[in-house]
């Protein structure tokens, strides 16, 4: 038997499987044709032990605190790069030079408008409707008004609908928070970049000129750069999912955009700024510490650990010094803020956290950024959906681009009940 087969004993037959290697990291074993050979499936509730498709975009490796896409590291495209570079490299493979970088911008730039009847959608909605909510249905809408990139068979049509998809979300994000505090939308400009049009777009007024702080730009283009992907998460493998059935691009990503709004996915900064409220101020950190280590109280510190990054979150270092410059650039003196900075640094130096390696990660930092700026925590998803779609639709084309991709259909453990004969009603 060669090195690169794994071998299988099913009572007295033996099976052997093909071992797969991949750049780096685990390998795989093959077991496509287990059900064939041995009639049995495997089980893996959350598929934690399960590849579901090979991928060249991204890359973890928790216990050591890694994140790459595209091989190069997180926390380097964070400090050196922007978000339209970064949503360049996972849509094309390579960084690009400065006259690609420029036209791909300026592609983006031409795409950021969306149909007037669009704004119809909003006025549906109560006031007081989660932007997630508006957010699925109005990029799920697209699809009724751009008909001309839909044909996934086509990589011309793949591409237009990528390119507006990542140039639309940001308009439709901001659309959607002017919405629900009742303010006029404000239509992109064209001379700004793609976070600061954001910016604009959501909290400029008419009666007054809005100037773009660089500090909050910069500052914004780093949480956008560290959420643009994720490897193969509930959110992105349901983009996958949705789009093995050949469904349009528009309706993957709005099905995306549904899954990141479980709390125990994309809500995970909400909760980690909602416990700082709960927590208020810095002198009550002490009594909430001893909670957290309390096995039997249920409090638990959001924003604290990983269940990916075993070791510090790759992304969070980079978030550590982009806290302090907002909070300097806009002179917060919010507690809370003081609340947060002391809080970890409790954690940071506390024995019982370090040994259970529960450092803070990306949510706890980008939640009070998010706040600093002047977002309201409902909103905070809506950002990790906008910055998110570059991973969903470059996942999305590479599953399209492969040739070998099935229609998703995992299997059950079936334990209901065998079966049964039908009883009439008078014979119960």
């Amino acid at each position: 038997m060669s090195d690169n087969q794994a071998t299988l004993n099913d009572g007295d037959k033996t099976i052997s499987m093909p071992i797969k290697g991949g750049t780096i990291g685990p390998d795989v074993i093959d077991i496509r044709k287990l059900y064939a050979e041995t009639g049995k499936f495997t089980y893996d509730p959350g598929f934690t032990s399960t590849a579901s498709c090979d991928s060249a975009l991204t890359y973890i490796d928790g216990d050591e605190g890694v994140l790459l896409h595209r091989g190069y590291p997180i926390g380097q495209l964070a400090e050196h790069s922007s978000f339209m570079e970064v949503s360049y490299l996972l849509l094309n493979g390579e960084l690009p030079s400065a006259d690609e970088l420029a036209q791909f911008s300026r592609t983006i730039t031409r795409h950021t408008m969306v149909h007037e009847q669009l704004s119809v959608f909003y006025r549906g909605f109560r006031r007081d409707a989660h932007p997630m909510a508006i957010m699925c249905g109005v990029v799920g809408a697209l699809s009724a008004f751009y008909h001309d990139s839909t044909d996934i068979s086509d990589p011309e049509q793949r591409k237009i609908s990528a390119h507006r998809l990542i140039a639309k979300m940001p308009t439709i994000a901001a659309m959607a928070y002017k919405y629900s505090v009742g303010q006029p939308f404000v239509y992109p400009r064209n001379d700004l970049s793609y976070t600061g049009n954001f910016l604009r777009m959501t909290f400029a007024v008419p009666a007054e000129e809005y100037e773009v702080n660089p500090i909050v730009e910069r500052a914004l283009d780093r949480i956008f750069i560290l959420h643009a992907d994720h490897e193969q998460n509930a959110s992105t493998s349901t983009v996958r999912l949705a789009g093995s059935s050949g469904a349009n691009p528009f309706a993957c990503i709005a099905a995306g955009i549904a899954c990141l709004w479980g709390p125990a996915h994309g809500g995970a900064n909400e909760a980690a700024l909602n416990m700082l409220k709960e927590i208020g101020t810095p002198d009550r950190i002490p009594h909430y510490i001893a909670r957290a280590k309390d096995k039997n109280d249920p409090f638990r510190l959001m924003g604290f650990g990983h269940r990916v990054y075993k070791n510090y979150d790759p992304r969070a270092t980079v978030m550590q010094q982009t806290v302090r410059e907002v909070f300097a650039s806009l002179k917060v003196t919010d507690p809370l803020f003081e609340t947060a900075l002391q809080l970890e640094e409790i954690a940071l130096n506390d024995p019982y956290f370090i040994d259970k390696k529960l450092f803070p990660n990306v949510d706890f930092y980008s939640g009070i950024i998010l706040s600093a700026i002047g977002f309201p925590t409902a909103m905070f998803t809506a950002l990790f959906a906008l910055a998110r779609t570059v991973g969903w639709v470059a996942q999305w084309n590479e599953m399209i681009s492969d040739p070998g991709q099935k229609i998703g259909r995992p299997r059950q453990l079936y334990t209901g009940p065998a079966q049964r004969d039908y009883v009439p009603v008078d014979k119960r």
